[in-house]
């Protein structure tokens, strides 16, 4: 790897756009005060309305692609170079084909979208080839133990004072439950706002999630009465917000400059707010942001651990969770698909796996054996009365997980359910799921 140390570009700024160029290219800059190259990245972003997230990920691998390469500039690179870049990501680093896609997509938009490179090596780049893992699911006991270590976290002490502060709303077990009653993703969750929740017709209306679209999900009437209490909770901070003058909650787009007075009103003020005031990092602006997505997680993370969850569980595994639970109870999956935000149904039959797989799948001929007339008939001498009997079946036309024990004095099987998952794909018939 190259010294990171190493200078480069115009006036010694190697993430300057003023670098020596084609003195016959038309483009070339000449004002010394030229923006950076960064600052160009982002510019482009934000002007094709691509996320925060997508911002800071693909400034990350810009950075790193420039530190690799002794801080020359990317115009002065060439393929071999973004060639060992990638290399050194997946050999030396170990990073996922996940991971190598998303710096291969990040050095494109850099090349063709801010460089306005038009480099016939692009297409000869190799792309690596990602495999769809199945997701982690919880099952519904895990889940309610998971509930109950988030209800059971204690409060905090002061670091500076070493008191334990009193017992404020816990909004983390709040908001699991929500996640995995509603299939959100944690950030939609986060971004709630006051006016997203609709009491009277049950719904939740997540606004610009993945991909910048909207759709609307079930509010669980279980939550009713807890989302009141924290609406009341929120109301709090927000008029002490008011009392104190801080600066309304950040509103998208340019609402803000539209309606100025947008961000102070309680319709766009969070459901789920920060107990503590901060700054802006974009504007620089003390105001109130939503709960921090890390601070959830930890709390998440250390809850999985008190449950005894032998799983690698994650905020979105609630999401996977609900997708599975609610095949299970028999649900269409284009109305599954509905409900997560999915382009394309074949990205909803994941979970038809997860359920393939499970116990209400394939039948192992282990369990044909009745649990002693073929592994333990030698020490018994016989197998059980009345022949073979079925272990544990799942019917999936009535979503519940029927426990079919052994009967005993007449052979058992398990019912002939059918489960069919209609998918309009081309080239893929009915999806079948069953006990046969």
């Amino acid at each position: 790897m190259a010294s990171s140390t190493a200078g480069g570009g115009a006036g010694g700024d190697p993430l300057r756009h003023d670098v020596p160029h084609d003195p016959h290219d038309p483009h070339r800059p000449h004002d010394p005060h030229a923006p950076r190259l960064l600052d160009l990245l982002r510019q482009q972003i934000r002007y094709l309305h691509y996320s925060r997230r997508t911002e800071q990920a693909y400034e990350y691998w810009v950075r790193s692609f420039i530190r690799y390469h002794g801080l020359r500039h990317p115009a002065e690179l060439s393929h071999a170079d973004v060639e060992a870049f990638l290399s050194w990501l997946a050999t030396e680093r170990q990073a996922s084909a996940a991971t190598h896609r998303q710096a291969l997509s990040a050095l494109l938009f850099l090349y063709q979208k801010v460089l306005r490179l038009n480099l016939p090596w692009v297409a000869e780049i190799g792309r690596p080839r990602t495999v769809r893992r199945l997701p982690v699911v919880l099952s519904g006991e895990e889940a309610a133990r998971l509930f109950e270590a988030l209800e059971a976290a204690h409060p905090s002490a002061d670091a500076a004072t070493g008191r334990v502060q009193p017992p404020q709303p816990l909004p983390h077990a709040l908001l699991a439950r929500l996640l995995y009653g509603t299939g959100m993703r944690l950030l939609e969750g986060v971004r709630l706002r006051v006016k997203d929740l609709d009491f009277d017709r049950r719904a939740i209306v997540v606004r610009h999630g993945k991909g910048g679209k909207d759709r609307v999900v079930m509010l669980p009437a279980a939550l009713e009465q807890p989302l009141r209490a924290q609406l009341l909770y929120s109301h709090s901070l927000w008029a002490a917000d008011r009392a104190q003058g801080i600066a309304g909650v950040q509103v998208p787009f340019g609402l803000e400059r539209k309606y100025p007075r947008a961000g102070l009103s309680w319709t766009w003020h969070w459901v789920f707010p920060q107990a503590a005031c901060s700054h802006d990092p974009r504007s620089g602006i003390r105001r109130r942001h939503h709960l921090f997505e890390g601070t959830f997680q930890r709390a998440f993370r250390q809850a999985v651990e008190r449950a005894g969850i032998a799983k690698p569980a994650t905020p979105h595994t609630l999401r996977h969770s609900f997708a599975t639970h609610l095949l299970q109870s028999g649900y269409d999956i284009r109305t599954v698909q509905e409900l997560l935000g999915h382009v394309d149904v074949s990205t909803t039959m994941i979970y038809t796996h997860v359920l393939r797989l499970g116990g209400g799948g394939v039948r192992s001929p282990l369990d044909a054996l009745g649990g002693g007339a073929g592994a333990f008939a030698g020490a018994s001498g016989h197998a059980p009365p009345g022949g073979v009997f079925a272990g544990p079946g799942l019917d999936l036309r009535h979503g519940a997980a029927a426990a079919q024990g052994p009967r005993h004095g007449r052979r058992v099987e398990e019912p002939a359910a059918r489960y069919t998952v209609e998918a309009s794909v081309a080239g893929v018939e009915d999806e079948r799921l069953g006990c046969a």
